[in-house]
């Protein structure tokens, strides 16, 4: 008798934890979701470098995304605050700093071609980014 009170307590609370169990996959967090590119003209001047910026390299750059992880190490190894690592934050970055490491890479980050990203995107993202002149 006790084993039968045990096998059908076993199999209430199993499908009790079934029941509860969340269907399907959980949600991808946000820096694993590609925003959509900006509609228009790819080699025209003039493009909204933030969103440009959150198409074409939000996925490693923004919170939670593999180069903000990597740069909030290296910046924390440096002396500097954590908050350091995510791009927008920077004031130290020139447009000039930018254009160079988006074309010939820079450690983990791979060299992005005209085609990944085009010159006026790359100016315009430069703008958004390079506070310091």
């Amino acid at each position: 008798m006790k084993r039968v009170i045990l096998v059908a307590g076993a199999l209430a609370l199993s499908a009790a934890a079934f029941a509860q169990a969340p269907s399907g996959p959980p949600p991808m967090p946000p820096y694993m979701m590609r925003a959509a590119a900006p509609a228009g003209d790819r080699l025209a001047p003039g493009r909204d470098g933030q969103s440009l910026f959150e198409a074409q390299c939000g996925y490693c750059h923004l919170a939670g995304g593999m180069g903000t992880n990597l740069l909030t190490k290296q910046q924390m190894m440096a002396g500097n605050p954590p908050q350091k690592g995510l791009l927008t934050n920077r004031e130290d970055l020139t447009g000039d700093y930018i254009k160079t490491v988006v074309r010939m890479g820079k450690g983990a980050m791979p060299q992005q071609t005209k085609v990944d990203i085009t010159d006026a995107e790359l100016d315009a993202v430069a703008k958004y980014l390079g506070k310091a002149g």
